[in-house]
């Protein structure tokens, strides 16, 4: 997706949240993050994570496709610093469009997230509100770059299968090693982090709606 085809993505969401009558601060404390860097995101100072940007789309009652301008998915998109909208837009897929039934590893769509984050779209059904997900934590990356705990409607499910894993969930961390499943409810507030020396792989299935 070329530059020229993103929208600003800050001023769309300050839109979104000025129509809905929501407050910059209980907005910030909605998805526990401070009301400066929610600021510095609706200004185009800061780029925010991907699941920063999920956690304030749904806060705000809206899909993340609807902040950018229509275009075609890209079978992979790779994300380099400071362009995580570009990545997000290329790797949304259309909710009616079928992913599958059968998706080889050659043909998945892969988001690389400047978090030292992948994830990797193994399927989708139309009609559905889940992600299916091959999710590679690389060593020092997290699921947030801000550092921040982030929470949103919805459960999550996981299984790791190589590497290790830290999972903060509420006041409470948890370390994740291969075999070990995780499943909760994403309204807690929750963040990974990979502080080991090895990749962290693993399968997740993200359920986005109540």
């Amino acid at each position: 997706m070329p530059p020229a085809a993103v929208p600003p993505l800050g001023a769309r969401i300050r839109q979104a949240r000025l129509e809905r009558g929501t407050s910059l601060r209980a907005l910030a404390r909605e998805i526990g993050m401070s009301a400066s860097l929610v600021s510095q995101i609706e200004n185009g100072k800061s780029q925010p994570s991907v699941s920063t940007l999920y956690a304030i789309t749904t806060a705000l009652g809206i899909s993340v496709e609807s902040l950018f301008e229509a275009g075609e998915s890209a079978a992979a998109s790779r994300l380099v610093p400071g362009t995580v909208m570009h990545a997000l837009a290329a790797f949304a897929a259309d909710p009616g469009r079928r992913i599958g039934p059968l998706v080889a590893p050659g043909d998945r769509e892969v988001l690389e997230l400047d978090s030292g984050v992948t994830w990797e779209r193994l399927g989708h059904v139309p009609g559905t509100d889940v992600d299916f997900l091959l999710v590679t934590y690389r060593p020092g990356g997290a699921s947030s770059s801000s550092g921040g705990l982030m929470r949103h409607t919805g459960t999550e499910y996981g299984y790791l299968t190589s590497g290790e894993l830290i999972l903060t969930l509420g006041f409470e961390e948890h370390t994740l090693r291969p075999g070990d499943a995780v499943c909760f409810e994403s309204t807690t507030p929750h963040r990974y982090r990979n502080d080991g020396p090895v990749p962290a792989v693993g399968v997740w299935c993200v359920f986005s709606g109540t």
